[in-house]
C-alpha cells in the first residue's frame, strides 16, 4: 500500500509521527510526506525511503494559498497514486480532504490533536471551525480523536468513523529510575541541595501561557524554587522582560529550545502544565513517566490525563492566584509530591507507544481493503 502523511509543518513529523511511519514500512508499505518544512525530515525516514514534498502550508488560517495548495495536493495524488493519506494538523487537513475530495480512489484517515472549539473556545473559533470540520467529514473515512471530549463531540459528525486514540504513544523505556533523586543536570543548572525544580516544556506562545506561571511565581519569591522553560517562540523576549520586572532572574530561567527533554525531567520535581489548549500532550505524558508530579491547566486532554488529588492539581489557566496556591502546596510536601508521581508513573502504562501502534494498526486494516 501507499501512504501520504499530511502535516502543516515538518516539526509534527518529528516529534510525533517517527514510529507510526516506521510501522507501516515495515509492514512492507511505502510512505511519503507532505508538509511545510521548517526543519528538515529525520534523516531516519528519508534513509527509510520516504519522498518528502515540501508545501508551503501555514498555521495561520490567513497564510494559506488555498488555491495553490489545492491544485498541488490534487495533483500530486493522482501522480503518485496514493491508497491512503493520514493528514494531521487543522488548516492541512482541511485543504488535503477538500482537495482530494473527488478522488473516490483514496481512503483519508484524519487524526484531530485537538478541534479548535472545545468547552470554553471562543465564538469565533466555534463559528469558524466547527461547520468546517462538519462538513469535510463527508471526504473522511476514519476520524481519530485523542481525547474524551473531542471524542464525544465527534459522535455528532455522522458522514465518518470515529476512533478513540490514547494520544501518539510515546516509548516508555525513556522512565527514569524514582529512586535516584540526584542528577547531574542539577549541578549543571546550579540547583541547591535542596532546591525544588519545576518544569515546563512547551512553546513560547500565547496558547502555552507560561505568563500566568510567572505571575503566580511572583507572589511566591520566597520559595525555595527554580522553574525552568524549555521552548522558544515569539513570546520570548516579552517573558524575559517580565521575569526581569519581577526581579526573578534567579528564580525562573527561559533555557530555550533542547533536545534533552528527558534529562531535563529526570532533574525535576514538579512538572507545571499551564496550557489554554490542548489535545492529548506528549510532554505531559512524558513527565508522567518520568514519576512526576503535576500541576496543570483544568482543559480538555490535560483532564485525560491528570487525576485531581491521586496525579497533581488542576487550576484555572486564567487564575494567578490558583495556580500560586497550587506550587506552594507541592513545593512544601515532600510526600505529596512522590504519591503523586507514583501514581502517574502508572497511569501513563495506558498511553504507551506500543498500545497506540497496536490500535492504529488496526485501523488501517479496517480501511485497507
Amino acid at each position: 500500500m501507499k501512504y501520504l502523511y499530511v502535516t502543516t509543518i515538518s516539526e509534527t513529523v518529528n516529534m510525533f509521527l517517527i514510529p507510526h511511519i516506521k510501522m507501516l514500512i515495515e509492514q512492507g508499505n511505502t510512505v511519503d510526506i507532505a508538509c511545510h518544512v521548517e526543519r528538515s525530515i529525520d534523516d531516519e525516514l528519508v534513509e527509510l525511503g520516504c519522498q518528502v514534498y515540501d508545501l508551503p502550508f501555514s498555521r495561520s488560517i490567513t497564510g494559506n494559498n488555498y488555491f495553490q495548495l489545492n491544485k498541488t495536493i490534487r495533483t500530486l495524488v493522482e501522480e503518485k497514486a496514493y491508497d491512503i493519506i493520514h493528514t494531521h494538523t487543522p488548516l492541512a487537513s482541511a485543504i488535503t480532504r477538500f482537495a482530494v475530495r473527488k478522488n473516490p480512489g483514496v481512503k483519508i484517515v484524519y487524526t484531530a490533536h485537538g478541534f479548535h472549539f472545545f468547552k470554553g473556545a471562543s465564538l469565533q473559533s466555534w463559528l469558524i471551525y466547527y461547520p468546517i470540520e462538519r462538513y469535510l467529514t463527508r471526504y473522511t473515512d476514519v476520524l481519530i480523536t485523542i481525547n474524551q471530549e473531542d471524542y464525544q463531540r465527534a459522535q455528532n459528525f455522522s458522514h465518518c468513523a470515529v476512533e478513540l486514540l490514547p494520544g501518539v504513544g510515546f516509548n516508555l523505556k525513556k522512565d527514569k529510575d524514582p529512586t535516584n533523586k540526584y542528577h547531574p543536570y542539577r549541578d549543571k543548572f546550579n540547583l541547591k541541595e535542596d532546591q525544588i525544580a519545576l518544569l515546563s516544556v512547551g512553546e513560547l506562545n500565547d496558547n502555552k501561557n507560561h505568563l500566568t506561571v510567572i505571575q503566580a511565581l511572583a507572589k511566591f519569591k520566597e520559595g525555595n524554587f527554580k522553574y525552568f522553560i524549555c521552548g522558544d517562540g515569539d513570546k520570548k523576549e516579552s517573558l524575559q522582560q517580565l521575569i526581569e520586572e519581577q526581579s526573578l532572574e534567579d528564580k525562573v530561567v527561559l533555557v530555550g529550545y533542547r533536545k534533552d527533554i528527558a534529562q531535563m525531567m529526570d532533574m525535576s520535581d514538579i512538572f507545571i502544565f499551564p496550557s489554554f489548549r490542548e489535545g492529548l500532550s506528549v510532554a505531559l505524558m512524558e513527565a508522567m513517566a518520568s514519576g512526576l508530579p503535576v500541576i496543570c491547566s483544568d482543559i480538555r486532554g490535560n483532564r485525560d490525563l491528570i487525576d485531581e488529588s491521586q496525579g497533581g492539581i488542576l487550576f484555572d489557566p486564567h487564575n494567578s492566584e490558583n495556580l500560586k496556591d497550587a506550587i506552594k502546596e507541592l513545593v512544601s510536601d515532600a510526600q505529596k509530591r512522590k504519591d503523586y508521581g507514583q501514581y502517574n508513573r502508572q497511569k501513563v502504562q495506558n498511553y504507551s507507544l506500543d498500545i497506540v501502534l497496536e490500535k492504529l494498526a488496526n485501523i488501517y486494516k479496517k480501511i485497507a481493503f
